[in-house]
């Protein structure tokens, strides 16, 4: 058994960590998110500290000994303090609203595309130009942040479309005249 390299995850103060065979849960202030590991990786819960050991150190095991600390750490900080991703929608007419729980896009189609939110997903439309996805689970705010963008992906010549706060976009030289 080895835990070379990687440091342990601090559990912070109100957040509850528990093991069922090869099932984690992880129960905070925001909620409670459950995931099934890889059996070969061992994980030693001690009060406020998780340790991860792995069998070998073989290729496979070094990769599912990270995979399996990222995960658990992800779920720790999305129970205690949650995840957002940002979005913006640039173009002239593209705008988006919220009704009820329906995100509505206008995008530059010949009708707005609406969008539900999934169950532990929380979008906010602060300006009718900017999107913020929030939730617990990072895989999953990604994935609702990755297919909203996917309605009008950022154009290079232009660069209207819906990308994220963050995202730089390469931008191409047009046509010109000789």
């Amino acid at each position: 058994m080895s835990r070379i390299g990687l440091k342990p995850i601090e559990v912070p103060q109100g957040v509850e960590v528990k093991m069922d065979g090869n099932t984690v849960t992880v129960k905070g202030p925001k909620g409670e998110l459950t995931r099934d590991l890889h059996p070969d990786i061992t994980v030693n819960i001690q009060e406020n500290e998780i340790t991860f050991e792995r069998p070998s150190n073989h290729k496979d095991h070094r990769a599912l000994h990270g995979t399996t600390r990222s995960l658990i750490s992800n779920m720790v900080i999305g129970v205690h303090k949650g995840f957002e991703k940002s979005l913006d929608i640039i173009g002239v007419g593209y705008r988006a609203q919220m009704q009820g729980k329906k995100l509505v896009l206008n995008a530059g189609y010949s009708h707005p595309v609406e969008i539900e939110a999934e169950e532990g997903i929380e979008i906010e439309v602060p300006k009718n130009t900017q999107i913020i996805v929030k939730g617990i689970d990072k895989e999953l705010v990604g994935a609702v942040a990755a297919n909203i963008r996917a309605i009008r992906p950022p154009e290079p010549y232009k660069g209207k479309g819906i990308r994220y706060v963050d995202e730089y976009v390469r931008r191409k030289e047009g046509k010109t005249a000789k």
